[in-house]
């Protein structure tokens, strides 16, 4: 519960204009401090979990290890995290062109889900929670991938989890 609280305050920040990305391009010792404050590593941590449910617990793990074990005794940068879940998905899903989506941008999708006759269509734009009009900046250029997970009622208990990645604005 704690962390569901923490979480939702992130989320009330990164809902801000002013909110910031969790990685971008420093110059100074000062853009570094801002950097590191509680929103970063709260959606940071949201993100590990968000990717970890996606790929799965056994896969997650593995991709942690293949990076550690490259990566010890040295320096790493968040792209080498992204290529070593590269690594053990074999290319079945560009986890860095999915994770950098997250990181990059500031702020969080809003996900829409529509039932009509049948048909499930899904849209995805900024969620913004007030607009300060000193920070406003536009969102069109704004797109995440979304890994999205659902059940049907056609679950055989055995598979009842489906996955799909919204990278568009819509889809079905």
């Amino acid at each position: 519960e704690d962390f569901l609280t923490l979480i939702f305050k992130a989320m009330m920040k990164d809902a801000l204009n002013s909110s910031h990305p969790v990685s971008s391009a420093v110059q100074s010792s000062e853009q570094i401090e801002e950097m590191f404050d509680a929103l970063s590593y709260i959606k940071g941590a949201s993100l590990l979990l968000m990717l970890k449910h996606y790929l799965s617990k056994d896969v997650f793990q593995a991709g942690i290890e293949v990076y550690l074990h490259n990566h010890s005794y040295g320096t790493a940068q968040s792209d080498d995290l992204w290529d070593s879940m590269n690594e053990i998905t074999n290319g079945t899903l560009d986890v860095k062109k999915m994770m950098k989506t997250w990181i990059v941008h500031k702020g969080f999708p809003l996900v829409t889900v529509v039932r009509k006759k049948g048909i499930i269509s899904v849209q995805q734009e900024k969620c913004l929670f007030r607009v300060e009009p000193e920070n406003w900046t536009s969102d069109a250029s704004y797109l995440w991938h979304i890994p999205l997970t659902y059940i049907t009622n056609r679950c055989n208990f055995t598979h009842c989890t489906n996955a799909y990645l919204l990278d568009q604005k819509s889809g079905m």
